[in-house]
């Protein structure tokens, strides 16, 4: 007869804990190798998700931050910025340029398109118009390469324009005089005491014309019309977004996101792009 009180009793459980280890190995590496599959379907070749700038173009257009500006600004010297801040970034495949602006300087405008042909050489730029896109902010747009405006946006009103304030007579009559001791006959040129002379007005409209000779040069360059055509729709009328597609100043009708699309399919980009805001809309109110 056996005495099992004197037996002692020994359970190997060494065998299920490697099953339990081995079980839960398994799982993890299944989860890691699931996480992995929808990672490379979110990114881009490499496992980095391509990504498309948007960069906001909002307000009056002007070269460097001063003191007496109200309401929106748009510096270029920010925008640059932005621009070549995204187009150094290997992972931004495309940028959006999201313009809201009634134009401004063609100073502003020219350093913005200096960029944008050197961003250009290394990824397309597209513009999203918003409300409003005319004068010079169509001229940074005619730079691009594909051109999303809204049905009502407002366009064109392609020209240049300089206006002289002649308060002399308001200046007689409230007994104000002026001594104007100056280096050339041109030197106060401008000046609201005094109308513009006979040469001075010819002077002024050639700095016009040559400015506008640009203007309409640039505007036939980038969107591959005709000089003659674009001076015959150049003179200083504004579009809307559906008349514009209509006479080849924009390419499509619809809104930012439409824009983007477009981006990501002249990116050839797979899958869902990564959309960075390089600036902020209004970011430069004053």
């Amino acid at each position: 007869m056996l005495d099992h009180s004197k037996t002692p009793f020994h359970c190997d459980l060494s065998g299920a804990i490697s099953l339990k280890l081995l079980i839960a190995v398994i799982g993890f590496l299944i989860i890691v190798g699931a996480a992995i599959v929808l990672l490379g379907a979110l990114t881009g070749p490499g496992g980095h998700q391509d990504k498309i700038a948007v960069v906001y173009v909002e307000g009056q257009m002007v070269a460097d931050k001063g003191t007496d500006e109200s309401g929106a600004v748009a510096y270029s010297s920010d925008i640059v910025k932005c621009l070549r801040a995204a187009t150094d970034d290997a992972g931004v495949k495309a940028i959006v340029l999201r313009v809201n602006s009634p134009g401004g300087t063609p100073v502003a405008a020219e350093e913005i398109i200096s960029q944008l042909n050197t961003t250009r050489s290394s990824k397309p730029v597209i513009v999203s118009m918003g409300d409003m896109a005319t004068s010079a902010a169509y001229f940074i747009s005619s730079n691009t390469d594909y051109i999303v405006a809204n049905p009502d946006t407002f366009t064109g009103s392609i020209g240049v324009i300089w206006v002289f304030k002649n308060k002399s007579r308001y200046y007689t009559d409230e007994g104000i005089n002026f001594y104007i001791a100056k280096s050339g006959n041109f030197k106060d040129l401008g000046s609201d005491w005094r109308g513009l002379s006979a040469s001075e007005q010819a002077y002024v409209q050639s700095i016009i014309d040559e400015s506008y000779g640009r203007f309409v040069s640039s505007v036939s360059g980038g969107r591959n019309l005709s000089q003659d055509f674009v001076r015959s729709i150049a003179d200083g009328r504004v579009y809307t977004g559906n008349m514009a597609k209509g006479i080849g100043l924009v390419d499509q009708l619809g809104g930012l996101y439409d824009a983007i699309n477009v981006a990501a399919r002249m990116a050839h980009i797979d899958g869902k792009p990564q959309i960075v805001y390089m600036n902020e809309p209004g970011a430069g109110k004053g």
